[in-house]
């Protein structure tokens, strides 16, 4: 209220009236200190590019009281630095419609809730999972107070049966060094149907906000970063999705990642510091969570063309098939093929977006087969015709620049049949990757000394070092398990992992089939981050004979963890020129499995390598030269 009266005055001439001058720094530290950031290098660039007239304006849309959080404050930050750093572009973004739950909200539900004490053992490495299932549970049936409820109310009846989406900003989330990617959950409601039961499925995307604060992924998160004293509560951003309605579907046309930063070069035309996007078609969903069923359109900003595959046929085979969208007729957050969501859109163009594929069109010309348009996610109008591309690239450097750090920001973009486009920012946040420079060549080596030779898909820093440990999942006995066992060998490498013999090696280099990460067991290893987080290198071997190829996984929280943990990531393809593995050695090496897990049935499956237990004793070397997207491991026997 205070600020409120204070505006009426703005309007003077403030160079002739110090004292006003002095009674607004005052009260605009004041405004930023109770509900917008306490972190100090955050708030240096909250009192910069935000206003007194910017934080009344989002006590407009608070409910309750507190801090907004890091996601709420990232996306309002982004907005604000591009209106005073570039006005031109900042006219052009779609505007935001959101509200904004305090913090204070969800420390009222806790202890109205009877969860204080829970929350306090949490603070405690050693009680640090005490309890915190059963508080999980509490929560997602937990009551609300009747004046939050009233005003939860209010601002449903606003966005009416809009789709919206509940999003998590807790107060240490997307900060410096501290992303929390993928760790605590946000939540579509295609909000349709009658009201009461719109109320009460927003009510419960709420509560499952508020429980993911008691995951175990997310607690070992804050443990391992050293969090557990902070100050962790869990404010909310509440959004009006951004989209059309396309038939029963909603989605916007694009949506993705930006890094302003692009560490995985996979060309000597790419410039590592222009920036890279990951784009998707529909919801952004697709661009941040790991898609086992498919892929993406990577885009390096300063060679926007040039792709990771190197004919059509490659951008026919890994393009993106499915697209993500709000179903409003089943009220849910849904999936479907692109061919399903084209002859949903009716009259809409895709040709911005897609290209016929005429090839199959051809084909079944001459062999007299009847078909339907055939389209194939390339993007490629929208690169070549559009400033969109431009666009995003002057957004992220601007970003950059103000933040004096990379940063990375999801975004969605709408257009409509003319190709005009707004862009609307969703999130802004620092991005904790470390640019690795060039090392020197690796040495002739004997073939027989050759560990492993990757050329491709080579993510994180350069670095030239020693590997004390392999764990290595042999690609030809995985195979032949079935599902069960498969998610066994997920589970029994986080069991080498948490081995505290295991742990007090120095540096662990994990090499396996597929996709780590996945949740799809046909594709790869299905391990979750907090089950491998202890090793230096990771390593996806294409060699699964089912036609598997990694997913360049760029801004998806599988992605930030790697980054986070200063992990290696390489894909190495067994029968690409230049690409090899000695299955030889890694097959016959002495295998400390049995010893370390005594009756383990997949003891030959999973393999511990001491490179110490080597004949000779050798060191293993590793020389991973990010920029020239290039790894050699190597034996060197002095």
């Amino acid at each position: 209220s205070e600020a409120n009266e204070m505006l009426q005055d703005f309007g003077q001439d403030e160079a002739q009236d110090e004292e006003l001058m002095v009674r607004k720094e005052k009260l605009f530290t004041k405004l930023l200190y109770m509900a917008i950031t306490r972190d100090e290098r955050v708030f240096r660039l909250a009192k910069k590019y935000l206003d007194v007239i910017d934080v009344t304006t989002i006590e407009k849309r608070m409910i309750g009281t507190g801090l907004i959080g890091g996601k709420s404050l990232g996306m309002l930050l982004a907005r604000a630095i591009m209106k005073k750093e570039n006005p031109e572009v900042a006219r052009s973004l779609e505007p935001h419609d959101s509200f904004f739950v305090g913090s204070d909200v969800f420390y009222s539900f806790v202890v109205r809730n009877g969860l204080w004490w829970t929350r306090e053992r949490q603070k405690d490495q050693t009680t640090l999972l005490d309890g915190a299932e059963e508080a999980r549970q509490r929560i997602l049936s937990g009551d609300f107070p009747e004046a939050i409820l009233q005003k939860f109310s209010a601002m449903l009846d606003y966005f009416g049966q809009s789709p919206i989406i509940v999003r998590s900003s807790s107060l240490l989330e997307d900060n410096f060094g501290n992303s929390f990617a993928g760790k605590y959950d946000s939540y579509f409601c295609a909000n349709q149907g009658p009201r009461q039961q719109r109320f009460e499925d927003f009510l419960s995307a709420v509560r499952t906000i508020f429980a993911s604060t008691m995951s175990e992924e997310a607690l070992t998160y804050r443990s391992n970063r050293g969090l557990l004293e902070g100050d962790e509560q869990m404010a909310l951003l509440i959004q009006r999705v951004s989209g059309g309605m396309f038939g029963d579907l909603f989605y916007p046309k694009v949506a993705g990642v930006g890094l302003s930063y692009n560490p995985y070069v996979w060309s000597r035309e790419i410039d590592p510091e222009a920036g890279v996007l990951r784009l998707v078609f529909g919801l952004g969903t697709r661009a941040v969570d790991r898609s086992d069923d498919d892929y993406t359109r990577v885009i390096a900003l300063n060679a926007p063309e040039r792709r990771v595959e190197s004919k059509f046929d490659s951008e026919r085979r890994y393009n993106q098939r499915r697209v993500d969208t709000i179903d409003l007729r089943a009220n849910k957050f849904a999936s479907h093929s692109f061919a399903e969501v084209v002859s949903m859109a009716k009259e809409h163009s895709m040709e911005m977006f897609a290209t016929r594929d005429a090839e199959l069109e051809r084909h079944a010309a001459e062999t007299g087969k009847s078909y339907a348009p055939s389209w194939i996610l390339t993007f490629d109008r929208l690169i070549q015709e559009t400033g969109f591309i431009e666009m995003m690239n002057t957004i992220l450097a601007t970003l950059q620049g103000a933040y004096e750090y990379p940063v990375e920001t999801e975004f969605t973009a709408n257009f409509n049949d003319e190709g005009e486009y707004q862009v609307n920012i969703v999130q802004c946040r620092p991005f904790q990757v470390k640019g690795g420079g060039q090392i020197s060549q690796p040495p002739s080596v004997p073939e027989e000394n050759l560990v492993l030779v990757a050329h491709g898909a080579v993510i994180g820093q350069s670095r030239l070092d020693t590997i004390d440990t392999i764990i290595t999942v042999i690609p030809s006995l995985y195979s032949e398990l079935g599902q069960r066992d498969r998610h066994a060998v997920g589970r029994f490498i986080g069991k080498i992992n948490g081995h505290e013999e295991v742990k007090a090696r120095k540096a662990i280099m994990l090499l396996g089939p597929g996709r780590w990460g996945t949740s799809t067991p046909s594709l790869g290893v299905p391990v979750s981050f907090s089950e491998i987080r202890s090793i230096s290198v990771l390593c996806e071997i294409v060699d699964m004979g089912e036609g598997i190829v990694p997913d360049v996984s760029l801004g998806t929280h599988f992605f930030h963890e790697l980054v986070e943990q200063e992990i290696l990531y390489l894909a190495l393809f067994p029968n690409r020129e230049e690409n090899r593995v000695n299955d030889e050695l890694l097959e016959s090496a002495p295998s400390r499995t049995a010893d370390l897990f005594p009756g383990e049935s997949l003891a030959d499956v999973v393999r511990i390598i001491y490179v110490e237990d080597l004949p000779g004793k050798p060191e293993l070397v590793i020389n991973a030269n990010a920029p020239e997207q290039r790894v050699v491991c190597y034996l060197d026997r002095g």
